[in-house]
């Protein structure tokens, strides 16, 4: 198919090829994605919605070129045509909650045919704070609880909360240059974190927090009265003190936040695995073996966590099922409307 043929296919374009199949063959919708990691994913959320009268094929934004990222499912991969046979899936980012201030915040909370994670990114629910003791068990073998991660993420997301509703209200105001994506990352990293006193690495960040929220309510004043509405309208949203990391940046919470905590608990959890074999050990030829084959069970923790599913409790993916719900009645709406070739 040609390059200009193919910049003039549409949702349209694909339904009348639903209109040619048998009335055994099922509707095929196909599935933009921003990039490789996402592709499993929304496999995962679809199957599910599979049926005999409904499939998925879940692609990138191009066969021809190696595009990528949100702006190419949304624009190059036809996102101004999509419909019943064909949709975006895409990362919500601050587009969820700028909430139309932008063209691309207005596609995604404004299309049907446009699914988004709620959460930041894909990143943020593998972040899931209830399930990260499971991935320190994938990591480590060691089901042991060293660490409570929930009441952690929880006090890091009140932390940075303050900070984060301003970034909300200087985005929605076009005033993002006063403190970028990548000021705010870098205001909330977790610096010197040790396992054993969490609380000073929340205290340093908290005077960091602190100290620049002092400076923005100084430089704009008439800001003041918009802040608790603002709150008030995130909080709808799904956005708490409570629940902060799951709407900050993916790739920031994961690698400074997370991972940062993660590394130094599974290090833990693993001397203590070597330690009970070396300790158990009748013989050193027993040792030897048995730690070998214990290191070689275990895997990495960032393969771990980008594998990681537990998430699926989380109110934001349940926010996602809830939007495939409503995409799949307005298809079987739209195709019970539509005439199939008969079967031979």
């Amino acid at each position: 198919m040609s390059r200009r043929l193919t910049e003039n296919v549409n949702s349209r374009y694909f339904e009348a090829a639903n209109h040619m199949r048998p009335r055994w063959k099922a509707h095929k919708v196909i599935v933009y994605v921003e990039s490789y990691d996402d592709i499993y994913f929304w496999r995962d959320i679809l199957t599910p919605f599979e049926s005999a009268q409904l499939g998925f094929e879940i692609v990138l934004p191009s066969r021809t070129t190696l595009n990528r990222g949100k702006k190419s499912a949304l624009t190059n991969s036809l996102g101004s045509r999509l419909g019943t046979s064909m949709i975006a899936c895409v990362d919500a980012d601050l587009d969820y909650l700028m909430q139309g201030a932008t063209p691309t915040s207005r596609q995604i909370v404004g299309s049907p045919y446009v699914l988004h994670t709620y959460a930041y990114a894909i990143e943020n629910l593998q972040c899931y704070a209830p399930s990260l003791h499971n991935v320190c068990v994938m990591a480590t073998l060691n089901d042991r609880q060293l660490f409570d991660f929930e009441a952690f993420m929880t006090a890091y997301s009140e932390t940075i909360y303050p900070l984060f509703v301003w970034a909300i209200w200087l985005y929605r105001t076009d005033q993002a240059h006063e403190m970028p994506l990548t000021s705010f990352c870098n205001l909330t990293t977790l610096h010197k974190f040790n396992i054993h006193n969490p609380e000073e690495a929340l205290n340093t960040l908290r005077r960091t927090v602190n100290r620049k929220v002092a400076y923005l309510q100084q430089h704009f004043p008439a800001a003041k009265n918009k802040i608790k509405p603002l709150r008030d309208e995130l909080q709808a949203l799904g956005v708490t003190q409570q629940n902060t990391y799951l709407y900050s940046q993916g790739h920031h919470i994961m690698d400074n936040v997370v991972m940062e905590v993660l590394n130094p608990v599974c290090t833990m959890l693993r001397r203590a695995r070597e330690r009970e074999i070396r300790q158990n050990a009748i013989h050193a030829q027993q040792q030897d073996n048995e730690l070998a084959s214990y290191q070689h069970s275990c895997a990495p923790i960032e393969q771990m966590i980008r594998r990681n599913s537990g998430y699926k409790t989380a109110p934001q993916y349940l926010q996602i099922q809830q939007s495939v719900e409503k995409l799949i009645e307005r298809i079987k709406t739209a195709t019970a409307q539509q005439p199939t070739t008969p079967s031979p």
